[in-house]
């Protein structure tokens, strides 16, 4: 298995979440970050304070054959053209338990 991680600016979600319900994936994880990367730190001033560009990040697990169409899918769906679309990872996952029933490995997924 494995934990496909992706850095996206918050309105591709809709498109990322529409993208991968296509893909037939059944869940993902979304968190509110903030970074930086190439950008240097580019921030944005709100109400005379300045902040880092808020950004989601998305998980998902997935079988490992399914992981580069993911990672594809995510990409065609986050991306911008701009500076700061956000970045796309894959990570090996050894085990995964469902906590309600036990079930290991893809039979969690």
């Amino acid at each position: 298995m494995k934990l496909v991680t992706a850095i996206v600016k918050p309105f591709t979600l809709d498109d990322v979440k529409a993208a991968l319900e296509q893909l037939g994936l059944l869940g993902m994880t979304v968190s509110e970050v903030r970074g930086y990367g190439r950008q240097k730190g580019h921030t944005e001033v709100y109400r005379g304070a300045e902040y880092f560009v808020a950004k989601l990040r998305v998980e998902v697990l997935v079988e490992d054959d399914a992981a580069d169409r993911t990672v594809d899918t995510i990409v065609s769906a986050a991306r911008t053209g701009r500076i700061g679309d956000g970045k796309v990872w894959v990570t090996p996952v050894d085990t995964v338990v469902r906590v309600r029933t036990g079930e290991r490995g893809v039979d969690a997924l």
